[in-house]
């Protein structure tokens, strides 16, 4: 089914990114409260979507993520045509489970989130690679901990800002001193969690290599 084993690892890395990308979108109109702070639930995908561009990054390079970025934003925005069409069809009434208003007050909200993540999201994996691949120059195979966290550090902070801006400010969902807070809160958690995975992102980079190290010619 696969000519290498090369091969079956990108496919599992891209299926498990393109998944939580999708997946985030659609469960990013929940926001909930950590403390005084409030932030999306739909951050909680996002790690993993951090740590398998890093391992693609390691090992498929920066043009492998650059494609697979476009790819996902494509299915993104797929989503978002379903969902359209989804919301125009309506409930059948007295035997759907979930009406119409219900439909649109969970799917309609995702709208937004799904047109300011595909911007963010462009935005946020392109500066994610080049900054990855700015440290990956300078100290070749050695301080995978600072290319994968100062990757990081940079994009996800477009990456928070402009995601909340487009899905719950301009709308007025929010008032701006909480998108403020909010889109601190919400880059705090993926900063933190992203320095949390760094032994798993070396796990990952060691049974990577172990396995495609027994590659047969």
């Amino acid at each position: 089914m696969f000519k290498t084993r090369k091969d079956f690892v990108f496919v599992i890395l891209a299926g498990i990114f393109i998944t939580n990308a999708v997946t985030a979108e659609l469960i990013g109109g929940k926001l909930i409260q950590i403390g005084p702070f409030v932030m999306s639930i739909g951050i909680l995908p996002w790690p993993v979507v951090f740590l398998t561009t890093d391992l693609i990054n390691e090992y498929f390079g920066e043009k492998g993520v650059r494609k697979l970025s476009f790819i996902t934003a494509c299915l993104i925005a797929y989503s978002f045509l379903i969902l359209l069409l989804a919301m125009s069809i309506p409930a059948a009434k007295g035997i759907s489970p979930v009406n119409d208003d219900q439909f649109q007050a969970v799917f309609g909200q995702s709208m937004w989130i799904i047109v300011g993540s595909i911007i963010a999201f462009m935005v946020s994996q392109l500066i994610d690679v080049t900054v990855f691949w700015f440290f990956k120059n300078r100290t070749g195979d050695t301080k995978i901990w600072l290319r994968t966290t100062g990757s990081t550090l940079v994009s996800q902070l477009f990456d928070s800002f402009i995601v909340l801006g487009i899905a719950f400010w301009l709308p007025g969902k929010i008032d701006f001193e909480t998108f403020l807070s909010s889109a601190l809160t919400g880059y705090t958690f993926k900063l933190s969690i992203a320095i949390l995975l760094t032994p798993v992102i070396y796990a990952g980079h060691h049974f990577i290599k172990k396995y495609l190290s027994k590659e047969t010619v």
